[in-house]
């Protein structure tokens, strides 16, 4: 299939990483930002195949995972009512709130519906005029416009039983809050792609200038991963630090304008919490004000919910890469996809869950470089 197994291949794979081997003399730290990336990472042996100097840092990309306890709180407090249909994607099912989980409110008699479109969520509230309809919104820029644009359907069709629980979060700003913090070790990042193709690129130019550090716009299949760190690893053998689009065939520097202009319409800037991070300036969306009339989180009067995370959960130390899944104490035991502790552990891009799912228990040697190239 076209740009699909032709970015699968294993000997082109294996030469792209012996040129990586050729290249690197430092020790060099790279970050992706996002879960994506991350599972392509573990599922394929990518960070098997790099040399003993270069790491690579599993970042907050995860959407599912950087979503407050107390967001999730409100879903289930919400989801809970009589009177509600609430709507999610399936990643957040099973996400552990306080006390449960979407399932277990939907076990108990909840209406809770997955669905596969924010659409979905508008067409149930017009079948369904005497339920009220809520639909968790989550994820980073690249979900952002479906939603904006279901909002403004349910407006266009005079709907005042669709509400949207908002929880968006931007890339940007997140990766300026790691560079900014005690002990960072990121040298580089690979930009998500998906997060481009909407916004572009052109918000990382004046971080990578001002941090000295390389950002690389990287796709998801196994060589477009391994493109984005030779370019890294490049420009820091080099000692540049610029913006490199590796993704050409669907990232431009201006990104998707009509998108964007649809963001601007139906939200605004805020500050957001980050699950195990903390709150970081303007670096989310929620619904502008012209809007407040489908805000969940203003309709249901759900802000005054606070929580607490379990002890043993390391996921924040993750979501930051500080730890490596691994290295948790609780990981595969106390902590496990049946049974998790954390949301990095059961969304379908939590670092944790990749661990688990490819047999991560123990750090692994790196192969020999005659190996790769062979």
């Amino acid at each position: 299939m076209k740009y699909l197994e032709e970015f699968r291949d294993g000997q082109a794979a294996r030469r792209m990483a012996a040129e990586i081997h050729a290249v690197t003399r430092g020790e060099w730290a790279i970050m992706e930002v996002c879960g994506g990336q991350t599972h392509s990472i573990l599922r394929n042996g990518i960070d098997q195949m790099l040399p003993a100097g270069v790491e690579l840092i599993h970042g907050p990309g995860c959407p599912v995972c950087v979503t407050p306890l107390e967001v999730i709180d409100r879903a289930l407090a919400i989801a809970s009512l009589p009177d509600v249909i609430f709507c999610s994607f399936g990643d957040m099912m099973r996400v552990p709130g306080s006390t449960s989980d979407l399932f277990q409110v939907k076990s108990r008699g909840g209406d809770v519906r997955m669905v596969y479109s924010p659409l979905d969520a508008v067409t149930l509230a017009r079948k369904h005029p005497a339920r009220r309809v809520v639909f968790f919104a989550i994820g980073f820029e690249t979900t952002a416009p479906a939603n904006a644009m279901a909002v403004l359907q349910a407006q266009r069709l005079g709907l005042r039983n669709f509400f949207m629980l908002v929880s968006h979060v931007l890339a940007p700003p997140a990766m300026e809050a790691i560079l900014q913090s005690p002990g960072n070790r990121v040298r580089a990042f690979l930009a998500a792609g998906h997060v481009c193709s909407v916004m572009g690129y052109h918000e990382y130019l004046p971080l990578a200038s001002r941090y000295g550090v390389p950002m690389v716009v990287t796709g998801f299949e196994p060589l477009d991963i391994l493109e984005g760190i030779r370019r890294a690893v490049l420009q820091l053998e080099a000692g540049r630090a610029e913006v490199e689009n590796a993704y050409p065939r669907v990232v431009t520097e201006a990104g998707n304008l009509p998108a964007q202009e649809v963001l601007r319409r139906v939200f605004t800037v805020c500050d957001r919490t980050w699950r195990g991070i903390g709150t970081i300036a303007r670096s989310g969306w929620r619904l502008a004000d012209a809007f407040a009339d489908f805000d969940a989180e203003q309709v249901f009067e759900v802000r005054d919910i606070h929580a607490t995370e379990s002890p043993l959960c390391q996921s924040g130390l993750v979501l930051q890469g500080k730890l490596k899944p691994n290295q948790c104490a609780a990981f595969g035991h106390e902590c496990t996809p049946r049974k998790p502790l954390g949301a990095t552990m059961v969304s379908s891009e939590g670092a944790c869950a990749a661990y688990y799912n490819s047999g991560r228990f123990q750090p692994r040697a790196q192969p020999a470089v005659g190996q790769l190239a062979r």
